[in-house]
């Protein structure tokens, strides 16, 4: 990451599991896919319980990331928003409408039974 106050990927996947559960986000994980994929170090899923919520609760965790000084390379899915993304490069936030979640799976194609939970 390359940012100012040198934040970490572990401190950038906090704050961005906090700003989820700031807009009610559903069951906040955290998955640390570190040694697991290159493409990141932790995926951040979360649940809203409509498309409203999806695009709230991505919007804050975008704008909650810019106040520690850290933009998104990409957000995605906003439109219909049954699962939203915002990449974050080390960090990618997964919004989802709960039927997207539970059919893609994420928890249970990278994830493994150390994984922490998030509030």
């Amino acid at each position: 990451m390359h940012n100012a106050n040198r934040m970490t990927s572990t401190d950038l996947a906090g704050i961005i599991a906090a700003a989820a559960a700031d807009k009610k986000a559903r069951d906040v994980v955290i998955l640390d896919i570190r040694g697991k994929t290159t493409i990141a170090d932790y995926f951040v899923i979360c649940e809203g319980d409509t498309d409203r919520q999806v695009r709230a609760i991505t919007d804050n965790i975008t704008d909650v990331c810019k106040e520690h000084g850290v933009r998104p390379l990409a957000v995605a899915g906003l439109k219909d928003a049954s699962w939203a993304c915002a990449d974050f490069d080390a960090v990618i936030a997964h919004v989802f409408l709960p039927g997207e979640r539970t059919f893609y799976d994420l928890e249970g194609l990278w994830g493994d039974p150390a994984d922490e939970r998030a509030g």
